[in-house]
């Protein structure tokens, strides 16, 4: 069994949904101390390593999905509103987080009893807004003292150790790729591989708009551009092969082809997983790919750029499972990806 790398756990525990970033970010920049570091003005985090031509971005995004509060009513019961996409039956009965002005509240997710609802409610679907956080406040006083409108709130959901090599935990989406862009900048600081440069970036916003990615890539000015994500596992019930591509958990990284990536990147990237050794599997896109590499290839007067996913089960919940034997080989692609560029490649489209 495979041992959980550190910086990942670490990278999973806070809780940081678009646009409150920090917690998880400072774990990121704390370990790329090693790396010429900087910030955006959007608060994505930028690790550098060389100076010469190309400069490769690898961008992971650091946010995940979350709730903030809109209200605060006079019995103290917390109402929210979403931030990224929620599947609202996934909610109910949570145990929750609130980022609130003395720091971390617990909570849960409550909606009215089964017991209490008619039969016409019963078949119907549940929806955000029929569903509170409790704190377990005595009135709106006591609520108001400790949570404030605008206070972000996660599921309180930390990683765990499942049969084999699976990890199952909240914000895999897309801690994964944070995690990837660092390990693989630091394993060619390491090895002294580069030819050219690599900046590795931690982009926040993405779940609710790509906004991050679009801001770094215009600070970055990289030559070429790789985006790690997740993308979803089709070993699970009820996703079909026929739609999704084949992608099951232990088939290593998903290479991503399509309209909005360049061809040579991902040939590149293909070359890189055949050379190695490394088992992977390719997907398709018609259109947007509705990741980050949407947003960065089309920064200042456009970014060669590609995309590489990690096959992930439940994607949007506090239960997203992975297997640590496709996360590491997609770390071990990216690294040798980046050893091979020189300052000849050919990025003409």
């Amino acid at each position: 069994m495979a041992e959980t790398p550190a910086l990942l756990d670490e990278l999973l525990r806070p809780g940081a949904p678009s646009g409150h970033e920090g917690p998880a970010a400072a774990v990121w920049r704390e370990r790329a101390s090693f790396a010429e570091l900087s910030t955006d003005g959007l608060g994505s985090s930028i690790a550098r390593i060389g100076t010469a031509e190309p400069l490769l971005a690898v961008v992971g995004h650091i946010d995940e999905i979350g709730l903030v509060v809109t209200h605060v009513d006079e019995k103290g019961f917390l109402w929210f509103a979403p931030i990224g996409g929620w599947d609202p039956q996934i909610l109910v009965g949570q145990r929750v987080e609130v980022r609130g002005r003395e720091g971390l509240i617990p909570g849960v997710v409550g909606r009215k009893p089964i017991h209490l609802l008619d039969g016409d409610q019963r078949k119907k679907v549940v929806e955000l807004k029929g569903m509170h956080i409790d704190i377990g406040a005595a009135d709106g006083e006591e609520a108001s003292g400790r949570v404030r409108v605008g206070d972000p709130v996660v599921i309180a959901a930390e990683p765990q150790r499942l049969a084999g090599d699976r990890l199952v935990s909240r914000a895999m989406d897309n801690r994964l790729g944070a995690y990837v862009a660092l390990e693989a900048l630091r394993r060619c600081d390491e090895r002294d591989s580069l030819s050219g440069s690599f900046a590795a970036v931690a982009a926040v916003q993405e779940e609710i708009g790509l906004f991050g990615a679009r801001t770094a890539a215009f600070e970055v000015r990289p030559n070429l551009a790789v985006a790690v994500d997740v993308t979803h596992a089709t070993d699970a019930p009820g996703i079909d092969e026929k739609e999704e591509g084949s992608h099951p958990l232990g088939s290593g990284p998903v290479i991503f082809r399509g309209s909005t990536l360049s061809p040579k990147v991902s040939e590149l990237l293909i070359e890189t997983a055949e050379a190695e050794g490394i088992d992977h599997t390719l997907s398709a896109t018609g259109r947007s790919s509705h990741t980050d590499a949407d947003a960065i290839q089309i920064s200042r007067s456009g970014v060669p750029t590609g995309l590489v996913s990690i096959p992930l089960r439940y994607m949007h919940s506090p239960v997203e499972l992975v297997d640590l034997g496709d996360l590491e080989a997609t770390v071990g692609l990216i690294a040798a990806f980046a050893a091979r560029l020189d300052a000849g490649v050919d990025l003409s489209r």
